[in-house]
């Protein structure tokens, strides 16, 4: 392999290829830094010393089914403008690293397609590595996504780990994208989140939460100019609650059998959607039957239907 190969195949820049070896199925590319290399990481200074050098290796992007190793002699430098002692930089890896950056953008480009799993066996890796590059590129793009521009917000919180721990999680509505990660839930989770939306002195019209008055008082607190508006799912779902507990309510008020019977079973089918109604079970001409005798029923569920269609 020439040393533009190596340029080109693995992007390692400023050194030169000075022996290939096979070893148990791996490939061992042995590098030295070229002259221009070897200037202090500190200041930049090309007057400098050597000291010693230390043999480090580096995974690398396989070649075929061969796992690759580049191994170099990275020389320790005295610089004689700023009195510093340190190993030169690597350029094709970053610190305190033992794989390159080629073998990294690898990773995430397979990330796209495959699990961490995956990705840790096909490159014969530890499961943390892979890890820890996704993590660290997610971490670098998505940590703090910028806020000026956003005008519609989500707030929810999900529950980990059997409902035992909290997070209070930020969506953009328009673009879906996630804002912000709180521990914990109710407006002190927020708090980190209300002093950057501060800061970009972002024009927030509507923001949409559940109907907890903690998030009620943290939006007219933090945005007393932005509409609040209840999502629809818990709209819904306390719709549903109601509808429930008037069909009870009715069913032991009902005098007759014929009430009691047309009302009982009904729960599941004034839950559904019209549209998801079984017709060989008969459950619209069920369904039908039970709002016709009992007219407030039918005006809760005509209600429900409108809010939620």
């Amino acid at each position: 392999m020439s040393t533009s190969l190596l340029y080109h195949a693995c992007g390692v820049r400023g050194y030169t290829l000075t022996k290939t070896e096979f070893d148990g199925g791996m490939i061992l590319l042995h590098v030295q830094p070229q002259s221009q290399q070897c200037h202090c990481s500190a200041c930049g200074s090309r007057d400098v010393r050597h000291r010693r050098s230390q043999n480090r290796w580096f995974r690398n992007v396989p070649f075929g089914t061969h796992l690759t190793w580049i191994i170099v002699d990275l020389p320790r430098v005295e610089c004689r403008q700023c009195q510093t002692v340190r190993q030169i930089e690597i350029g094709f890896a970053e610190p305190r690293r033992s794989y390159t950056k080629a073998l990294a953008r690898y990773i995430l480009d397979l990330a796209e397609h495959m699990t961490i799993k995956d990705i840790a066996d096909h490159l014969s890796l530890g499961w943390d590595t892979v890890k820890e590059i996704v993590k660290t590129d997610l971490a670098k793009h998505y940590a703090k996504p910028p806020l000026a521009e956003v005008r519609q917000l989500a707030i929810d919180e999900i529950a980990v780990g059997q409902g035992h721990r909290y997070f209070t999680v930020v969506l953009d509505l328009d673009s879906g994208r996630v804002l912000f990660v709180g521990k914990g839930k109710g407006n002190e989770a927020l708090l980190p989140f209300w002093r950057r939306l501060k800061r970009t002195r972002a024009r927030i019209k509507a923001v949409a939460i559940d109907m907890s008055p903690a998030y009620q008082l943290a939006v007219k607190t933090h945005l007393p100019d932005a509409q609040i508006v209840f999502d629809r799912f818990h709209i819904v779902k306390l719709l549903n609650e109601k509808l429930s507990d008037l069909r009870r309510q009715l069913y032991r008020q009902a005098t007759d059998d014929l009430h009691k019977e047309v009302l009982k079973g009904t729960r599941w089918l004034l839950l559904k959607h019209p549209d998801n109604l079984d017709l060989k079970r008969n459950e619209r001409a069920r369904l039908e039957e039970a709002l016709k005798l009992n007219e407030s029923l039918a005006s809760a569920y005509y209600l429900k239907e409108g809010s939620s269609g």
